[in-house]
C-alpha cells in the first residue's frame, strides 16, 4: 500500500507528481528544486543558495512523514553543470551529519525552472 506524502512547507509540484510517496517504512521523495514555497519561483543566486533551499525543501518534506535526514538511505543528485558539486557538498554536509547516505551525482543537460540542482531521497521511517 502506497500513502502520499504532502506538505505546503514545499513547493507545489509542477507536475502530475507526488512531493513523496510512503510504502511500508520507505520514503521516497521526488527531486526537489530551488522553489520558494512562499513565492513559488526559484531562489536566484549561486549553487549554494539553490542548495540551501534544496535542502530545506526536502527537510520539509521528510518531518511531513515522520523521519528526517538521519534516516535517508539513499541520495540522487543532479546537477547543471559538475563545477557546481563543491558547493553542493558545503551546504549538503550541513545537513546530513551522521552516517551519510549512499549517493550518486549526476550532470545532466537541464533540470526544471532552470534549476542548477535536483536532488531526491529514500528514506527509512523509524517505527514504521
Amino acid at each position: 500500500m502506497k500513502t502520499i506524502i504532502h506538505t505546503d512547507d514545499t513547493p507545489k509540484a509542477v507536475g502530475p507528481y507526488s512531493q513523496a510517496v510512503r510504502t511500508g517504512n520507505l520514503l521516497f521523495t521526488a527531486g526537489q528544486v530551488a522553489l520558494d514555497p512562499a513565492t513559488g519561483k526559484m531562489v536566484e543566486g549561486d549553487i549554494v543558495a539553490q542548495a540551501e533551499q534544496v535542502m530545506q525543501n526536502l527537510q520539509a518534506v521528510l518531518t511531513a512523514a515522520g523521519t528526517s535526514f538521519d534516516h535517508v538511505v539513499k541520495t540522487t543528485v543532479f546537477l547543471v553543470d559538475m563545477a557546481d558539486y563543491a558547493g553542493l557538498n558545503e551546504v549538503y554536509g550541513r545537513y546530513i551529519t551522521n552516517n551519510p547516505p549512499a549517493r550518486s551525482a549526476f550532470a545532466v543537460r537541464g533540470l526544471p525552472l532552470g534549476a542548477r540542482v535536483e536532488i531526491e531521497m529514500v528514506a527509512e521511517i523509524p517505527d514504521a
